[in-house]
């Protein structure tokens, strides 16, 4: 009898631990959902896109229909963008209409970036713009804080939480690798890749090429749920670098939707075909809007 009574009290220790553990995990992507909510409505987020432009040599800009570059709003003149040796310069039409950090800005190069990696903004009433480059292409990409895509933006659905789909991964280190990454303008890049991610799925294998972003890793992936549940050409998602063991975790809980999702007005990247997965992957982020 005590005995029979020590096993249920150890079926029932399990299983509290168990609902305490996954509660605990639920939390924590409740936690990511929101931070995530919170990044897309930032300044720098991508809800408030308003235009991508691409650059001629030469390209007036200002709200009037004649201009080369035309914005949503704000005056119908404000001056011309100038690209030339792979430098891009602004010029304005009349003074104390664009700005640069609060300061009027009349003739002053914006690319290459001031300050390596940090893009060089220019502001006009509720227009934000900085210039972009993409292969040999060079781009206006146009922000807008009172974007109706920001103003309209009620949140993003997401598949039921479940700790199944946070697997973990064997990272398997290249030298030298390169794979090359189709973006949605048609443009390909040989990226640099430092590594496969190898992670079981019942009893089969299947590997994931990655992309190294800052601290982490960045894996672009396509499974069966595309272009029905999930985003038409696949969703993102973002893994700690290998522990002393060679591995890391997938989560896919926190997969998410390229910026394309959002806004016509991006130029995401399309998962290379080894990326594919065979099969529905339940987790994340599901599809929003029609971009």
């Amino acid at each position: 009898m005590n005995r029979l009574i020590l096993f249920f009290l150890l079926i029932f220790c399990i299983f509290a631990f168990r609902i305490k553990e996954d509660s605990a995990y639920v939390k924590e992507i409740k936690a990511w959902q929101k931070q995530r909510i919170e990044n897309l409505k930032k300044e720098t987020g991508w809800l408030n896109l308003a235009g991508l432009f691409w650059l001629e040599e030469k390209n007036s800009f200002g709200s009037d229909r004649k201009n080369s570059i035309v914005f949503p709003k704000g005056s119908a003149n404000l001056g011309e963008l100038i690209l030339k040796n792979d430098e891009v310069y602004v010029k304005t039409a009349t003074k104390n209409q664009v700005f640069l950090d609060g300061k009027a800005v009349e003739n002053l190069r914006i690319f290459p970036y001031q300050k390596e990696n940090v893009p060089t903004i220019l502001s006009h009433g509720s227009l934000r713009w900085f210039v972009i480059k993409r292969g040999k292409k060079y781009a206006v990409r146009l922000r807008d804080l009172e974007s109706p895509f920001l103003k309209n933006f009620e949140g993003i659905e997401t598949f039921p939480i479940n700790p199944k789909w946070k697997i973990k991964a064997k990272f398997v280190a290249a030298t030298g690798k390169k794979i090359p990454i189709l973006d949605v303008t048609g443009q390909t890049n040989l990226q640099e890749s430092p590594g496969t991610l190898v992670f079981n799925i019942g009893r089969e294998e299947y590997s994931l090429d990655a992309l190294k972003e800052g601290d982490h890793l960045f894996i672009l992936f396509g499974d069966k749920t595309n272009k029905k549940q999930t985003y038409g050409s696949g969703r993102f998602i973002d893994a700690e670098m290998p522990d002393s063991k060679g591995f890391t975790y997938l989560d896919f809980n926190k997969a998410y939707n390229p910026p394309c999702a959002f806004t016509p007005y991006a130029t995401c990247p399309i998962p290379p075909k080894q990326n594919v997965l065979p099969f529905e992957i339940l987790a994340g982020e599901k599809n929003y809007g029609n971009h």
